[in-house]
């Protein structure tokens, strides 16, 4: 079943090109989780080989995310915490889902909408916490923007270096998420160390 979708998916990015590749990560990064990697992984391939443009794909993917992230802010926005959790659960959305990423942003801030865009299984979801919080819209779609940018960009030239090699990327995709969670964790030390000196002065 879930390799038909994947199939579905790459099938689609080759056919409909650039808006394939933006309402697939639309949907990633809105209410239908699947794996981004097999969105963006494959653009960068078919850039490769020269069937597209790997700008256009990457600045597609971005603008898909986005949209995707700005959907689920405004569902939180516009219907709440009792809506999401009364029919989340029919597009795979538990009510602990929610209640972690409610918790993550509350630890983490405003830049917990960038980096969640980095952390595999948060990503999908974070917009939810960020409108229930009525999170400034700016820095919302700034901070979702920088977040998929590197996630979008890291996917597509594994593809266009790598794609032909599945083995290959899983290995390298493991390395590189080792890698962005442990500067997460570097950045999120400087992140409270500047708002900690900025609330003393």
């Amino acid at each position: 079943m879930f390799a038909d979708i994947v199939n579905f998916i790459v099938d689609t990015v080759g056919s409909l090109g650039y808006i394939g590749i933006f309402i697939m990560m639309f949907l990633e990064s809105s209410f239908f989780p699947f794996p981004s990697e097999i969105v963006m992984v494959p653009a960068g391939y078919l850039a490769y080989k020269g069937e597209m443009n790997i700008y256009i794909a990457i600045f597609a993917g971005i603008a898909g995310s986005l949209a995707g992230a700005l959907f689920n802010y405004f569902l939180a926005v516009k219907y709440g915490r009792k809506f999401l959790i009364k029919y989340g659960r029919y597009f795979f959305i538990k009510e602990e889902t929610i209640s972690k990423m409610e918790e993550f942003f509350k630890s983490h801030g405003h830049i917990s909408t960038f980096s969640g865009r980095l952390i595999p299984a948060v990503r999908q979801y974070i917009s939810f916490p960020a409108g229930l919080a009525r999170m400034n819209l700016f820095t919302f779609s700034l901070y979702t923007s920088l977040g998929a940018a590197i996630w979008v960009i890291i996917l597509t030239l594994l593809g266009y270096f790598i794609g032909d090699n599945e083995a290959l990327v899983k290995e390298y995709l493991r390395y590189i998420i080792a890698v962005i969670l442990i500067s997460l964790v570097v950045i999120g030390f400087w992140y409270y160390k500047k708002i900690n000196k900025q609330k003393k002065i």
